[in-house]
């Protein structure tokens, strides 16, 4: 349902034109792609991309427009699509065109929608309920979850009361918590998860999880019964975020930039990069095996329903299920998210919500790829790391699309460890996870068990 129609005033409108050193990098830009559109032409065509390359686009033209930038999303399918970029005048759009992409005059800015954000933050924060910035339909999307009945969703649309023209509010038939009380991938402090990406931090080894996986247990193993050591986590954030870098305890193990696509194949993982709405990903996970779907927002806010906040998350429509906690999401070759958690089942579907990549990278210093000396691993040391880039690029835009963590920083935010329980189920599968840990490690980014 929408929100109902009231009257809404801008609070902030553009204030000039694009500045000459915008103009400068754009015109820069213009000299990497020679195939742009260079004209004015409203009627231009635009270019088209794959999916990790408009997002890298998207983020470097919401820089330089700054203040005229109003988000962006990809529309196509992953190797052949159009960049969509929202602008609040002609002149940005012109400069956006110019660049290849396809531009819309939206009526609300990034600030304001960003604004709304926050004053969902201090008026909402509910348990069941969560948002994100939507720039396709140049709003912030609320969901609230089956559980937000009666006076909670009351205050909900009193919350969101005044806000016309910049928010909608949809029902969930779930409920929103995080996915991590069961699966077959990595287990500590009875708790299971499962590892997300390889990634190497200064030389050494580690890979990346879910915070709420870090918060449970400093130790994990391959094996239920903890009799495989595989690594200590060095870092773990949440519920501010929901991130764990964890140090292979061997540092010579074998860690390539790979995810498991669960038939025996994989998928080489070279690079990191930013989410954008549209987005077609697959997410790989140790109960529900591989999935795929679109992002659908930005920067989302959660209220899990056991009280923890989480913000800067990516939105999905990729179906997950518990065990799937800190497992890998990828389009192509490219890392884009690390799943958290959400609503419903791979039978009925539901949201799911993933931390950026690209925070994690920046946060740990770590980069996607070494750890097999290959050239996956070497892609990204070498030519600049394409993840640390990415990772940089996030800093560099403050998230304002991608989800840092800054509008929900954990000064704001109360929250604990997660409780992660349920490691009982398909424990099984804890044998096949340790004699691939016998062979010399995790044989691929995501876990070690190939399953038929």
């Amino acid at each position: 349902m929408e929100v109902s129609q009231l009257s809404h005033r801008r609070v902030n409108k553009r204030t000039g034109a694009i500045a000459g050193a915008a103009a400068a990098a754009l015109a820069g830009a213009a000299i990497m792609l020679p195939n742009a559109n260079a004209g004015t032409d409203k009627d231009a065509t635009p270019r088209t991309f794959a999916a990790p390359a408009a997002a890298q686009l998207g983020s470097t033209l919401a820089a330089d427009l700054g203040q005229d930038a109003a988000g962006w999303y990809f529309d196509g399918d992953g190797d052949n699509g159009r960049l969509v970029m929202n602008v609040l005048d002609e002149s940005a759009a012109e400069a956006a065109r110019a660049e290849g992409a396809e531009a819309r005059v939206v009526d609300n800015s990034t600030a304001e929608l960003k604004a709304v954000t926050r004053t969902l933050g201090d008026n909402a924060s509910i348990p069941g309920t969560a948002w994100s910035i939507d720039p396709r339909t140049n709003k912030v999307a609320v969901i609230a979850d089956s559980t937000v009945t009666g006076e909670k969703l009351a205050d909900l649309e009193r919350a969101t009361d005044g806000m016309a023209g910049m928010v909608s509010l949809k029902r969930s038939a779930g409920t929103f918590t995080p996915f991590a009380d069961g699966g077959d991938a990595i287990f500590g402090g009875g708790s299971r998860c499962s590892l997300g990406f390889n990634v190497d931090v200064g030389g050494a080894p580690g890979f990346l999880t879910a915070g709420h996986c870090g918060n449970a247990s400093a130790a994990w193993t391959t094996d239920q019964a903890g009799a495989e050591p595989l690594g200590t986590v060095a870092e773990s954030v949440f519920p501010a975020s929901d991130f764990a870098l964890v140090m292979y305890d061997d540092p010579a193990a074998d860690a390539p930039s790979t995810v498991d696509l669960q038939d025996g194949t994989t998928q080489e993982i070279t690079q990191a990069a930013e989410a954008a709405v549209g987005m077609a990903v697959q997410r790989s996970g140790s109960t529900t095996g591989l999935s795929d779907g679109t992002i659908t927002g930005l920067d989302a806010t959660v209220n899990y329903g056991n009280g923890d906040v989480v913000g800067g998350l990516i939105q999905t429509d990729v179906c997950a299920e518990p065990g799937d906690s800190g497992g890998a999401m990828f389009s192509g070759d490219a890392a884009v998210g690390l799943t958290s958690g959400g609503s419903g089942d791979c039978t009925q579907g539901g949201e799911t919500f993933f931390q950026p990549v690209t925070t994690a990278l920046e946060a740990t210093g770590a980069t996607i790829g070494a750890g097999d000396g290959g050239e996956g691993a070497g892609g990204a040391a070498d030519g600049g790391a394409a993840g640390g880039e990415e990772a940089g690029g996030a800093g560099e835009i403050g998230g304002e699309d991608a989800g840092g963590a800054a509008d929900a920083g954990a000064g704001e935010i109360d929250g604990g460890a997660s409780s992660d329980a349920g490691a009982g189920d398909g424990a099984g599968d804890g044998d096949q996870l340790g004699d691939a840990g016998d062979d010399g490690g995790f044989a691929d980014g995501f876990h070690a068990v190939q399953h038929s």
